[in-house]
């Protein structure tokens, strides 16, 4: 499987414009002053099904033929990307089906079964999810649309990139969560070719950071029983995005649990906008690891907006 272009990027945004929303790019006084930087959010908070995923998966869902397409489509997730295939096959008028982890979060299994996939549930591991999965694919021939393993959804994920940098120019510093590697592979890609003075950076929980021993030890290392409230952000990297991920990427930072909740809240508190903890990642790794950091003007994409509001974690915070 090959690493996506920057044309096939401009051709999926093509493809997928008439069905998504170019979202906002947002500032805020009080956290650039936090920051001691310019902060620029591109808010995919906004987005449909509240993700960047949805740009993913209605690239993959409208390349496919009529005979590709003609069973349907399946696929695992923790639910953003199950709900976005969801949407993305309604869209097109086939059917989806998803298995999800058992304990993912109750608002994104709700937001997966209400776009209309047939869900099926599993343990919450790797191996778990792909076990049934090969079932579920077997038994109704669905072509398989992997959350990130996929040049198709790459190349989907990298449009938010690609309108971010275009409408806001001369960014120092971009930086994106990592789970699987979907986002921060298109991102890099379509900044390596836009804007190549951009340093990308990527940042991830510390209780699940097999992105970062896998980038500094140059090895692929799977996520093994990760802990993290960033629940968006559970999966391994794949070869392929791990491949441009060391090509284009200059560097993986972990952050810790209260960094992640204290950059939540501090977004819904003075952007007064809703974010879900993979998306506050980023923030945190600009609030604990600014260091590290380069630049004045530093970029981050915020990854979605989907919350269980009836469990929010600011009460962990002192």
């Amino acid at each position: 499987m090959e690493e996506p272009t920057i044309d096939q990027i401009k051709g999926a945004s093509e493809r997928i414009t008439p069905f998504i929303h170019n979202t906002p790019v947002l500032t805020c006084e009080a956290i650039n002053e936090r920051c001691d930087r310019k902060v620029f959010f591109k808010c995919e908070n906004f987005q449909k099904v509240g993700a960047f995923k949805i740009r993913g998966a209605a690239n993959a869902v409208f390349s496919l033929d009529e005979k590709e397409a003609l069973k349907g489509v399946a696929t695992h997730s923790s639910g953003n990307h199950g709900a976005a295939l969801a949407l993305a096959a309604r869209w097109r008028g086939v059917e989806s089906h998803v298995v999800m982890p058992k304990n993912a979060p109750r608002v994104k299994i709700d937001a997966v079964s209400e776009y209309g996939a047939k869900i099926y549930f599993c343990a919450s591991t790797l191996k778990a999810r792909e076990e049934r999965l090969e079932k579920v694919i077997k038994e109704t021939g669905a072509a398989f649309i992997h959350p990130y393993n996929n040049t198709r959804v790459i190349a989907g994920q990298g449009t938010a990139a690609l309108e971010f940098l275009g409408e806001t120019p001369e960014l120092d510093a971009l930086i994106t969560p990592v789970g699987g590697g979907g986002l921060l592979s298109g991102s890099a890609i379509s900044a390596a070719a836009l804007s190549p003075e951009t340093v990308v950076i990527a940042a991830e929980p510390e209780g699940a950071d097999d992105a970062f021993r896998s980038f500094k030890s140059g090895k692929l290392v799977p996520s093994v029983d990760p802990k993290t409230i960033a629940d968006g952000l559970l999966t391994s990297l794949s070869d392929l995005t791990f491949s441009i991920i060391r090509k284009y990427v200059s560097d993986i930072v972990t952050v810790s649990e209260e960094g992640i909740i204290r950059a939540m809240r501090l977004v819904w508190e003075r952007m007064k906008i809703v974010i879900e903890p993979s998306a506050a990642v980023p923030l945190a790794a600009l609030l604990e690891k600014g260091g590290s950091i380069p630049g004045k003007r530093v970029g981050i994409i915020l990854s979605g907006g989907n919350v269980d509001l009836s469990s929010l974690p600011f009460s962990k915070l002192n």
